[in-house]
């Protein structure tokens, strides 16, 4: 699929989740809970913010300090951005980015009803992100960089965005083997953070190739089975391609969650 036309799809996609018409990756119920969050910090963010939406927690593995600045990749609901928020403190800022407009609403509603004062949504593609240069102690993304059909550019924009010595967490969907060509032509698969998703190795490559140094997978795992296929999309993607329980059960274990730090160099 050319560029323009994913993104429309996955624009399409994520406004009808934030209407809540429809379900992305890993939207099941209480999935928050079984991908890292625990039920304290979900207690701690307004009613709406967890949109079930993510792949693992890339705040709670971020050690962020009061004071710092922080950008989010594609952020959706604004989950990661109000937990964060908690950590850098009033001294600090978050910046949320999605393309979405229907999610940047629901997060900047969701944002006033919390009374955050550090925190702000901005409208943009990760791929070109309205972010000067050398902005942010921290970038973290979560289940989103899988979507863009443009990932160098993201790691490129994360790049020039983070201020020497920054750091990069982000936990995403990437691939352990090839998937079966039906499904990476598949708009559902694709919205559901299947199809889009790399092979590890060249997922961390082009990070490297970003400038990044320590790049390291510091966290990887298969989302629960039962999980994945008890999912409203995944079922959508079985009825699509007519799967069998079996092929679908190949595919998913094809697909891990992963959770990469990197740091750029300070020179």
């Amino acid at each position: 699929m050319k560029e323009e036309k994913v993104r429309k799809l996955v624009r399409k996609g994520y406004g009808k989740i934030a209407k809540a018409e429809n379900c992305g990756c890993g939207c099941s119920s209480n999935v928050s809970e079984n991908i890292g969050y625990s039920h304290e910090e979900l207690r701690s963010v307004p009613e709406g913010a967890d949109m079930n939406l993510g792949c693992g927690n890339p705040v709670a593995l971020a050690t962020l300090k009061e004071g710092e600045t922080v950008v989010d990749l594609g952020s959706g609901g604004g989950l990661d951005c109000f937990l964060a928020a908690k950590k850098v403190g009033l001294e600090g800022n978050v910046i949320g980015v999605d393309m979405t407009t229907e999610m940047l609403d629901k997060a900047r509603e969701t944002c006033r009803r919390g009374g955050y004062k550090n925190v702000e949504f901005r409208l943009g593609e990760i791929e070109n992100l309205p972010i000067a240069n050398n902005t942010a102690d921290v970038i973290i993304s979560n289940c989103v960089i899988n979507l863009s059909p443009a990932k160098q550019r993201v790691f490129n924009e994360a790049f020039r965005v983070l201020k020497p010595g920054g750091r990069l967490m982000i936990s995403d969907m990437v691939l352990l083997n090839e998937l079966p060509e039906a499904v990476k032509k598949s708009v559902q698969a694709y919205v559901g953070c299947i199809s889009g998703a790399e092979m590890k190795a060249e997922y961390t490559q082009m990070i490297e190739n970003a400038g990044f140094k320590e790049v390291k997978v510091i966290e990887e795992s298969h989302l629960p089975l039962e999980l994945m296929l008890s999912d409203a999309t995944a079922k959508a993607i079985m009825k699509e391609l007519n799967l069998t329980k079996k092929s679908a059960t190949e595919i998913a274990n094809s697909v891990v969650s992963v959770k990469i730090s990197a740091t750029k160099p300070q020179n």
